[in-house]
């Protein structure tokens, strides 16, 4: 990224690269091989088969990605085990395994905790914990409240104490993505010097991680409960901000690529049904009402996509502003998929419904995804208050009555 030096600022600097962004070869093949992969491993029969098991997901499937395809840690440099590519890069992954609907703490590991170790000081407990997770042997999740995609620090529930060389903590983080069954769990915690961010093992005695009953069953939430568990301070209250503010920047992008992807998926299966269904003789997409129905979802899937796109070519670049390019493809690229995959059900058809066809564990993931780093309304208006008070701050412009254009 263009900013100054890692972990020490949550906004790059705006303007230090250009806005293009042009699709590289580079990319395209690194996109064709994650499709290949996820064709064999992530077929629907495997998906069902993953998220009905203890697990959630397949281990040997996650560890492949890591050290066979090294896709775990594209945006993660090269001194610390990672590829040091961008990411941009690594939303391309993230895109094709949301389009296989690929079972694994995709968003916990890549999404959150990796950006987060990412952005941490360097240090021994940095350096210890990242290669394994770019390797794929060991996943990660994060445990810290956010409020639609933004650090809540006022909603901290864990408490941490000095324990002779260390610390320990206690307290409760309730709906925590990717944590059951994660090795290693970065938590944000209230101490005496301040709000920190501490790494506890996942497997400690003192932790327990209560399975939620959630719609996705792709996805596995948990509730976190730490009882006096030893952990490890990662990042001091001087730099909390800039951490998780990077975190919760980066999986907003990448949260936004995984929703393309299933869109995509969902717009080219629903084509190719159109295709092959008859009625009266003939396929339903000769029928208008179905041309312009999947006219509609071709619309709203190209739009997400330059919206998740920009998002992660501004995080990379600097070239934009983190917080509006974020909030606008959550904004975009949620809404749209929920849209697409509703549109995705009804045009299935009574099929459509039923539990044999994967229409209807997309539409579960789009639901939750539009609501874990906070929903398009939210995103919205949040977007509509920064950008109006732009406005009336601006020389020579009047104010707008009332905050209303």
């Amino acid at each position: 990224m263009a900013d100054t030096e890692v972990g020490t600022e949550v906004r790059p600097e705006v303007g230090a690269a250009p806005a293009e962004f042009d699709v590289t070869e580079e990319q395209r093949e690194l996109r064709a091989a994650l499709r290949r992969f996820c064709a064999q491993q992530s077929d629907a029969a495997a998906v069902r088969r993953h998220m009905e098991s203890d697990t959630g997901f397949d281990a040997t499937v996650w560890s492949r990605l890591g050290h066979e395809l090294g896709v775990l840690g594209l945006a993660v440099p090269e001194e610390l085990g990672g590829a040091g590519a961008g990411l941009v890069e690594q939303a391309i992954v993230v895109e094709e395994l949301g389009a296989a609907l690929l079972c694994g703490p995709v968003l916990g590991t890549i999404g959150l905790a990796l950006p987060a170790l990412v952005a941490s000081s360097p240090g021994p407990l940095r350096d210890e914990l990242v290669p394994p997770l770019v390797e794929g042997v060991r996943t990660a999740t994060l445990a810290a409240p956010e409020r639609a995609g933004l650090f809540d620090p006022h909603a901290i529930t864990v408490g941490a104490v000095h324990a002779g060389d260390g610390w320990e903590l206690t307290g409760v983080v309730p709906q925590v993505v990717d944590a059951a069954g994660a090795d290693v769990l970065l938590v944000a915690a209230s101490g005496p010097e301040g709000i920190a961010l501490f790494a506890v093992s996942g497997t400690a005695e003192q932790v327990e991680t209560d399975p939620l009953t959630t719609l996705d069953l792709t996805r596995r939430q948990a509730t976190v409960r730490l009882r006096e568990a030893p952990a490890r301070l990662l990042a001091g209250a001087d730099e909390i901000d800039a951490v998780l503010g990077h975190a919760f920047y980066t999986a907003s992008a990448l949260l936004a690529a995984e929703q393309v992807g299933g869109a995509q998926h969902l717009l080219d299966v629903t084509v190719g049904y159109a295709k092959e269904r008859l009625q009266f003789g003939r396929p339903i997409g000769s029928f208008q009402a179905v041309k312009h129905r999947l006219a509609d979802m071709l619309v709203l899937v190209e739009h997400a996509r330059s919206a998740a796109e920009h998002a992660a070519w501004a995080l990379q670049t600097g070239s934009d502003d983190p917080f509006l390019a974020t909030s606008i493809a959550q904004a975009t690229c949620s809404d749209a998929y929920y849209r697409v995959a509703a549109d995705a059900v009804q045009l299935h058809g009574g099929i459509g419904f039923t539990w044999e066809h994967e229409a209807h564990l997309y539409f579960k993931r789009a639901v939750t995804d539009a609501a874990l780093l906070g929903g398009a309304e939210i995103h919205r208006d949040r977007i509509a208050a920064a950008v109006l008070d732009h406005v009336r701050a601006t020389p020579g412009v009047p104010p707008v009555a009332d905050g209303r254009a």
